[in-house]
């Protein structure tokens, strides 16, 4: 046992020697001209940071705790700036949905709806995949949030369906939990690319698309463009994923037959079910109305949760013992906080400028195409989707029509990169630190599907959307 211990200690002392060598290394390259020395160095402990929640030689908070106090201590970034992250609305809306799950799953609300789902779907493991990345293209064009949609309406009901079926993170998660979590995640960076209104940073792109080359993108014309590519897009996502990592549970003839006898046995819904349920839905209200009654989502979320505690469904103990929640808020906090001070220093806009001068010269579609694949591949070093348009889109828009691209064709495939880069890590946005969060995946399974569904969703976005692009006139 001890000799076990001593290797473990080795190995986990190996690692994090590892991740200090990769931030000395960066740290120490001549910086490049054109980039502020802070911004390189900070970069060098972000890349560090990011490795070090790879490579696991301490928990994920305290990796990113360590790569905070590295920036305070080297004077990369002062103290505030480090913590700046915690304050930020998305990592108190993501705590918030893991309090929504365990609600769901306290009362017994979160099993009904599974039941419920397993009556109509269970047949087949596929079809509940389908089913859950149906509803998140039904529910996107109405909640802009990914984080309120994915994550807050979601997520509690996956991770009750799964549950449903015995599959619980660690030895039972490739029962189905992993295929659905992964596969319901995924759907939410395809669903968010598909309408002006199903990712808060659309609007944006919109207006950037306008004021920096006069292209004028509608509602409809947006919804045109991205309907096919994207309906396309979930339907290969899903069959993909259950190809690559196929559940072990594939065939469910008798589920429905449970799930009957489950819900008779539950009996009528009891108080505490109403309770959550009457949140949930006053919640979902709420947030499909946020751009009349200019409610943040997050405000929304922590009403809610006050709502459930003053009606006693849960308890402040639960909030204290949501062990998951808090790690999460810590390390994702930290991540948005590094993450955006390399926005300030300007790193990002000096990369976007390295990338531009690269491209220019060569024909506007071989252009076109490296600079959608860059731009998302980019995805890695944001833990925001609005940072990562507001850093990166406008200058690749303008390289792209001043090699010759159509101006509304480069603004959309722009556009819909920035949401299908969410795919890509568990730290992108809201709902990739959640679902990531509920434990059924390790964390290099997760990047090597996220890069090859991501991948495939660049693929048919600009292999069958240009072929459908130029059949209604885009170019």
């Amino acid at each position: 046992m001890s000799t076990n211990t001593s290797n473990g200690n080795g190995l986990q002392l190996g690692r994090f020697i590892a991740t200090v060598l990769i931030a000395v290394v960066i740290w120490l390259l001549p910086v490049p001209t054109g980039v502020e020395p802070k911004a390189w160095h900070l970069l060098a402990i972000f890349v560090a940071t990011i490795f070090g929640l790879i490579l696991r030689p301490l928990p994920m908070g305290a990796v990113v705790l360590t790569g905070m106090i590295a920036t305070s201590l080297t004077g990369t970034l002062k103290v505030g700036d480090a913590l700046s992250g915690f304050s930020n609305p998305t990592v108190w809306l993501i705590f918030v949905a893991f309090l929504f799950a365990r609600a769901f799953a306290k009362t017994g609300l979160g099993k009904r709806i599974a039941f419920l789902f397993i009556r109509a779907f269970g047949h087949k493991t596929l079809g509940l995949g389908y089913a859950l990345a149906a509803s998140d293209l039904v529910l996107s064009p109405g909640i802009p949030s990914g984080t309120a949609r994915s994550g807050g309406i979601l997520f509690p009901i996956t991770r009750s369906l799964v549950s449903a079926f015995g599959s619980e993170p660690g030895p039972t998660a490739s029962k189905i939990g992993r295929f659905l979590m992964i596969s319901t995640f995924q759907a939410h960076a395809i669903t968010a690319a598909i309408f002006m209104t199903s990712m808060a940073g659309n609007p944006l792109l919109a207006e950037l698309s306008k004021k920096s080359c006069g292209v004028e993108i509608t509602w409809g014309s947006w919804a045109a463009a991205g309907i096919v590519p994207g309906i396309i897009a979930l339907l290969v996502m899903v069959y993909l994923i259950y190809r690559m990592d196929r559940p072990e549970i594939t065939e469910t003839p008798e589920a429905r037959e449970m799930a009957v006898d489950a819900l008779a046995k539950m009996g009528p819904m009891t108080r505490d079910e109403w309770v959550v349920f009457g949140t949930f839905v006053l919640a979902l209200l709420l947030w499909l109305t946020g751009s009349l009654t200019n409610i943040d989502a997050t405000t929304v979320a922590l009403f809610g949760l006050a709502l459930m505690i003053f009606c006693g469904t849960i308890t402040w103990q639960d909030v204290l013992e949501e062990h998951s929640g808090w790690e999460t808020l810590v390390w994702f906090g930290g991540i948005v906080g590094m993450a955006s001070m390399l926005a300030k220093l300007g790193f990002f806009k000096w990369f976007a400028t390295y990338v531009s001068a690269h491209v220019t010269g060569l024909p506007w579609v071989p252009a076109l195409i490296i600079l959608a694949l860059v731009y998302t591949y980019t995805g890695y070093f944001f833990a925001s989707l609005t940072a990562h348009i507001v850093a990166m889109f406008v200058p690749f828009l303008t390289v792209a029509v001043a090699v010759g691209a159509p101006p509304l064709l480069a603004a959309l495939i722009l556009a819909f990169s920035s949401s299908l880069c969410v795919g890509l890590t568990h730290y992108g946005s809201g709902p990739n630190v959640i679902y990531f969060g509920a434990g059924y995946c390790s964390l290099s399974r997760w990047w090597v599907m996220g890069f090859i569904v991501t991948t495939v969703n660049c693929i048919v976005f600009l292999l069958v959307g240009s072929i459908y692009w130029k059949m209604i006139g885009l170019f």
